[in-house]
């Protein structure tokens, strides 16, 4: 590969690639084309995809002599760009035996060395500054595939009867957490959304001013202790605490718990883990729960869940860090000091957290121009917001302005909430 003058932005660029790779590393051949659900992606499909993206979207465009790897990728791993052109079913991912996963990994060291390239040759200022953008761009696009890989490759593994073991999980000290305080903000006309400085997505903009009325909001996330007691009070088998459209999913799903509990020996617990199957861990924070989940427990407690406005007004005054992609644990782990008992804690990291706020564009947001106007807005519709990031996600790609978003019903993503209240 070529030198280039931005080498910060090459070094991360490289690192960046280089971190998803570590990600396939614990797979054997056979696992990297598995898609057992239609919301799950193989393996090889997202190192392909992310690949495709820096190809499309800046090499086609901004490299005058750029000669494509395979013409064909561009109907394979396009996802969903319609302005680009057709592609393949999201549900046929799984069906691509060819290319090989050595051909797809020769797709990407050919893509990462076009890029490197580009950047040591572009001197136009202008164009210069796209491509940078661009870079940014992807490398962020790159980041939420990371996630998406584990947790594709943990829904794969589950519903294989061998319950196979993708890495060792850490083993943490835990201390069993005392009942859930509140926290109380005053609320009043505040500012949400990014402010312009680092990069953001475009759903993120612009920041903008918000009336929140006082409210309370739980120290931490809800454990599988406190959800535990929700199951063993028919929780499930009680609607008057279920939106209409979660009972009906309740009862054709037949959900009794959150998405990867199992009752081991003795009717107790156990939960499938990317380290396997372990001990369900009381204190840890409850994941793979579906937004109707959240908010049918939140009933049950006599709270609620926080809108994404409160949330984000809450998190501002908490630094982001946590366990994160980073640490390489891969789920949620419980607290180990009690001084956070009256703070606001594991705002980031661990799980993703439901709101009760419906996905929906900022007041003057603009999507990007031309294919790019498709990564976010397109999706602003039967979608619920979720904030903080969690174990799966890498550290320096969470925000406080993030807003990450999934149908209410889905749970294979690392999913949990804490419960929020009005100020009496």
């Amino acid at each position: 590969m070529k030198a280039t003058k931005d080498t910060s932005l090459a070094e991360r660029f490289a690192e960046v690639r280089d971190a998803t790779m570590k990600l396939i590393e614990p797979l054997e051949i056979e696992d990297f084309i598995i898609q057992s659900h239609e919301d799950v992606s193989p393996a090889k499909w997202h190192i392909a995809h992310t690949t495709w993206f820096f190809e499309r979207m800046i090499l086609k465009e901004f490299k005058s002599d750029y000669q494509e790897f395979n013409p064909a990728f561009d109907f394979l791993f396009n996802s969903y760009y319609n302005t680009i052109g057709p592609y393949q079913p999201r549900h046929q991912r799984g069906v691509l035996s060819r290319p090989t996963v050595g051909q797809v990994i020769e797709y990407r060291k050919y893509i990462d060395e076009q890029i490197l390239e580009l950047l040591s040759e572009t001197t136009d200022s202008n164009m210069k500054k796209k491509v940078k953008d661009l870079i940014g761009m992807g490398i962020q696009h790159e980041q939420q595939h990371q996630e998406l890989i584990l947790m594709d490759i943990k829904y794969n593994f589950f519903v294989n009867p061998l319950f196979p073991t993708y890495a060792q999980m850490e083993k943490h000290s835990v201390s069993k957490r005392d009942e859930t305080q509140f926290v109380e903000f005053k609320g009043g006309l505040v500012e949400i959304g990014h402010d312009g400085n680092g990069f953001a997505f475009d759903n993120e903009s612009p920041r903008h001013k918000v009336w929140i009325e006082p409210f309370k909001l739980a120290t931490s996330p809800v454990t599988n202790r406190e959800y535990l007691e929700f199951i063993k009070a028919d929780g499930y088998e009680q609607p008057e605490y279920w939106l209409s459209d979660g009972w009906s999913v309740v009862k054709e799903q037949n959900w009794k718990a959150p998405l990867y509990w199992l009752k081991g020996q003795e009717e107790n617990w156990e939960i499938f883990t990317l380290a396997g199957i372990q001990d369900l861990e009381l204190d840890e924070p409850v994941s793979h729960v579906s937004f109707y989940e959240a908010d049918a427990f939140s009933r049950w407690k006599g709270k609620r869940l926080a809108t994404e406005a409160e949330w984000e007004y809450a998190s501002q005054s908490v630094a982001i860090h946590g366990n994160t992609m980073d640490e390489g644990v891969y789920h949620p782990v419980a607290s180990n000091s009690d001084s956070e008992s009256e703070s606001l804690s594991k705002m980031f990291g661990d799980v993703w957290e439901w709101t009760a706020s419906a996905y929906a564009s900022y007041p003057g947001s603009k999507p990007l121009e031309g294919a790019l106007g498709e990564y976010n807005a397109k999706f602003m519709c039967n979608q619920m917001i979720l904030r903080g990031g969690s174990c799966a996600t890498p550290l320096d790609h969470i925000r406080e302005t993030y807003r990450n978003f999934f149908p209410p019903e889905k749970r294979w993503q690392f999913s949990g909430f804490r419960l929020a209240e009005d100020q009496n």
